[in-house]
């Protein structure tokens, strides 16, 4: 059972992470890889918008995406956009990249590599990862302009959609000691967190939501 106070806390952060970001048209869409498909669909939807005329989707596989993804997650999202209507020279995939440091890394060099000229990443990830995507892009990708953007969907409706209560809301913690952590480590740029935020963050971490967390 999660508590009334555990779930204002986990929407506490849900906010947080989202950026605000209105979309807008940009060079290229990178869908960054994890276990939820629905990254995919928000990419094609914005593909579909007019905002890019170029996918990549990039991701190897983790713990938690070696069995439901095998062929990796950006060859997933790949086969997703394909079934979806995107014609398939329009998309491009990132199969190594085995965290969000790499997505960018990795994207960049292969943008580069087939000779497009990129000015701004429209960087489309999970709702609750767009803040660190969009810190990870600021620090690596420092030359172009980064909008983030995630599907549309309030907490409980993301929950429904992954059928696991506790795990996202482990996630959730997991992404925002990251996002405390990762900056004096050379990851991140450095981002301000409300009070609130961090007292919602060490309420849930006490209430047990942990199995995401890194070691310090």
């Amino acid at each position: 059972m999660i508590s009334a106070q555990a779930w204002a806390d986990a929407q506490r952060l849900w906010e947080f992470q989202q950026m605000g970001h209105e979309p807008r048209p940009c060079s290229v869409g990178i869908g960054l890889g994890s276990h939820d498909l629905g990254v995919a669909d928000a990419t094609v939807d914005l593909y579909r918008r007019g905002m890019f005329p170029l996918i990549v989707f990039t991701g190897s596989t983790s713990r938690t995406t070696r069995d439901r993804m095998p062929k990796g997650e950006a060859e997933h999202y790949r086969e997703r956009a394909l079934e979806l209507g995107v014609a398939a020279a329009a998309v491009l995939v990132e199969p190594n990249a085995r965290n969000t440091g790499e997505n960018i890394q990795f994207s960049r060099a292969l943008l580069a590599e087939r000779g497009v000229d990129v000015s701004s990443v429209l960087l489309v990830s999970k709702p609750y990862e767009e803040r660190r995507a969009y810190a990870t892009a600021r620090k690596l990708w420092s030359d172009v302009d980064i909008v983030s953007a995630s599907a549309s969907m309030t907490l409980r409706e993301y929950v429904d959609s992954i059928q696991e209560a506790r795990l996202v809301l482990d996630m959730l913690v997991g992404a925002q000691q990251r996002l405390l952590l990762y900056p004096e480590r050379g990851f991140t740029i450095a981002q301000d967190v409300p009070n609130d935020v961090q007292a919602a963050y060490e309420r849930l971490c006490n209430a047990g939501f942990t199995s995401r967390l890194m070691p310090k």
